[in-house]
C-alpha cells in the first residue's frame, strides 16, 4: 500500500481508515518511508487533527516494534501523563507510582527522562537507586518481590530512534508526543494518564476505550493546565471501564483539600525536584505538592479497588502520604 494515497487524503484534512493509518506507521517504524514522506505523513495528521482510530492504529505499529515483556498474573498500574503542559511542575506521576507499590499495588511504570517538568520520571528513579530492568524474567521477578519495576522506554522502543531528526526538524508536536502513556511493554490492566489540554481528553480516552487490555483507567487533566489532577480548581476526568466512558469532575473542595496557586506546584530545577521527591516519600514536603499527590493517589487507588469510592480513596491516600512510604528504606 503506498503512502501517497494517506498523503493526499491528509492533505484534504479527511481521517485515515486505521487500517490504512496502521500501515502508514508500519512503513514509518520499518523506515520504508523517505524522511519527506515521514515529515508529511506526521505534518499531516497534526494539521488535520489526529482520531483515537489513528492513535490506536499508531500505538499497534509501534508495539509491532516494540520489546514487549505483557505481565498475566493479575492487575497492574501505570501512572503517567503525556507532557508537554509547559509547566516544569513536580513528577507527581512518579509519587503515585511508588505510593502504590508501597500499598500493595502491582505498579509498572513506563517513562523517560524530563520533557515538560524539571525532571522526568527516569532521573527520579535513578536518583532513587531503582534499576532500570529490561530482562523479562528480573522485571516479573522484581514486580512480584516489591511490587514496583521501572522500564525504560528507549530501550524498549528502539524504532523511535530514527525519527528523532525528523520530529526535531518539524519541531511541532505531532501524535508521537500522545503515544508514550500507551506504549508501556507490559500491557498494564490499569492506567491514569494526564492531559496538558483539554481537547485532548476524549482523544486519549476514546483510544484507550479501544485497547483490549485496559479493563479500568482514567484520562485527567488539572485545573490551571496541568497533567495532573491539581488542588488549583476543578479538574475534568474521563473515566475508561470496559470500553465505556464516563465524563466527571473532581473539586478538591469535596474531599477537605484547600486550593492552592499554581506556582506552588514546580520546581526550579532538578535538584530541588529531587529534594521534594525524596521529602513527599518521607511523608513531608509543601502542602500544595501532598495535596496534589493525595488527589492522585485517591484517584489510582480507586480504579485499582473497585469496593471503595473516591472519597475513600482520597482519605486513604491521605493518612499513607501523610505517614511517607513504610518501606522508604527500598524507594528514598
Amino acid at each position: 500500500m503506498s503512502i501517497n494515497l494517506s498523503l493526499e487524503l491528509l492533505s484534504q484534512k479527511q481521517n485515515l481508515h486505521e487500517d490504512r493509518a496502521y500501515r502508514g506507521f508500519q512503513q514509518l517504524f520499518s523506515q520504508e518511508l523517505s524522511p519527506a514522506q515521514a515529515g508529511a505523513f506526521l505534518l499531516g495528521l497534526s494539521t488535520k487533527g489526529e482520531t483515537s482510530r489513528e492513535l490506536k492504529a499508531a500505538v499497534r505499529a509501534a508495539l509491532d516494534h516494540s520489546r514487549l515483556c505483557p505481565y498475566s498474573d493479575g492487575p497492574c498500574i501505570d501512572t503517567c501523563g503525556t507532557g508537554g503542559d509547559g509547566r516544569k511542575s513536580f513528577n507527581c506521576s512518579t509519587a503515585v507510582a511508588l505510593f502504590l507499590a508501597d500499598m500493595g499495588h502491582k505498579v509498572v511504570k513506563h517513562g523517560n527522562r524530563a520533557v515538560s517538568s524539571k525532571c522526568g520520571s527516569a532521573d527520579i528513579i535513578e536518583s532513587l537507586e531503582i534499576p532500570f530492568l529490561t530482562n523479562r524474567d528480573q522485571i516479573f521477578y522484581d514486580l512480584d518481590k516489591t511490587n514496583f519495576v521501572f522500564l525504560f522506554a528507549p530501550y524498549f522502543h528502539p524504532a523511535f530512534s530514527h525519527l528523532s531528526q525528523i520530529r526535531k526538524e518539524l519541531g511541532i508536536p505531532t501524535l508521537f508526543n500522545l503515544m508514550g502513556p500507551l506504549l508501556n511493554p507490559v500491557r498494564p490492566t490499569h492506567q491514569l494518564i494526564g492531559v496538558g489540554k483539554k481537547k485532548l481528553l476524549p482523544l486519549m480516552a476514546n483510544a484507550l476505550a479501544l485497547d483490549k487490555d485496559i479493563k479500568n483507567a482514567v484520562v485527567v487533566h488539572g485545573a490551571c493546565g496541568f497533567d495532573e489532577i491539581t488542588p488549583c480548581g476543578i479538574s475534568q476526568v474521563i473515566y475508561v471501564h470496559k470500553g465505556k466512558l464516563t465524563h466527571d469532575t473532581i473539586d478538591p473542595n469535596e474531599f477537605d483539600i484547600p486550593k492552592h496557586a499554581s506556582g506552588e506546584l514546580s520546581c526550579r530545577d532538578k535538584t530541588q525536584a529531587l529534594e521534594v521527591m525524596r521529602s513527599i516519600l518521607r511523608g513531608h514536603g509543601p502542602q500544595a505538592i501532598q495535596d496534589m499527590v493525595i488527589l492522585n493517589l485517591g484517584l489510582a487507588l480507586s480504579l485499582l479497588e473497585n469496593d471503595k469510592n473516591l472519597q475513600q480513596c482520597i482519605q486513604r491516600a491521605k493518612e499513607h502520604v501523610h505517614n511517607g512510604l513504610i518501606r522508604s528504606n527500598l524507594y528514598a
